[in-house]
């Protein structure tokens, strides 16, 4: 049976101490790591009695629901292909969502086998962009009540963009040129739109 928190943080102060710092990681020696210089582990604050609701559950509004369209490139009846509202530092960061409130344990056989197609069609779309040599897929279900997974194209070529800090090189690079993202953005939801469902840009 996996730990509790309560049981994490005792480990944490049984090796640093109320308000000790744990050591930083190795990870600060891979090459991919984009930070240098004096750093420290943050303070592991102690639990907390319960989980904060998502946007979308119990009395917290969704964002999602109230703007069905808003950066979104693709849909069809039960997932969207949504874009950050402007450019980022990789080539291309996208997210499948579903449009009903569910996460993976509230999907069906058929909803997730949907799920595997929908996903190798843009992972497949975004692998073929010229300049592309990776598109990484995370999954992160802490902010909203819908499915959300997240596809992180990495430029060919620049290996300090390889693997799990991709998504930090993208809020460090400096945003990719709006037309090519555009172009970008037109391209894999018509090439989608092949497969299923309806092009928005």
């Amino acid at each position: 049976m996996p730990e509790s928190a309560a049981d994490v943080y005792a480990r944490v102060v049984a090796q640093v101490g109320e308000g000790g710092r744990l050591p930083l990681p190795p990870v600060t020696d891979w090459e991919t790591f984009p930070f240098e210089g004096d750093l420290h582990v943050r303070m592991v604050q102690p639990p907390e009695a319960a989980e904060a609701p998502r946007a979308g559950e119990g009395d917290q509004p969704c964002w999602r629901c109230a703007n069905e369209r808003e950066n979104v490139i693709w849909r069809n009846d039960a997932w969207l292909v949504t874009s950050p509202p402007h450019p980022t530092g990789l080539p291309l960061v996208l997210s499948l969502e579903t449009r009903e409130h569910m996460d993976f344990l509230d999907l069906d056989d058929e909803m997730a086998a949907d799920f595997g197609r929908v996903s190798s069609w843009l992972h497949r779309i975004m692998t073929y962009l010229p300049h592309v040599g990776r598109v990484h897929l995370n999954k992160w279900g802490d902010g909203s009540a819908h499915l959300h997974c997240f596809f992180l194209a990495r430029p060919a070529g620049m290996p300090q963009t390889r693997g799990s800090f991709a998504a930090l090189w993208d809020d460090i690079l400096p945003p990719t040129p709006e037309d090519v993202w555009r172009a970008d953005l037109h391209e894999v939801a018509r090439k989608l739109a092949n497969h299923d469902g309806e092009a928005l840009v």
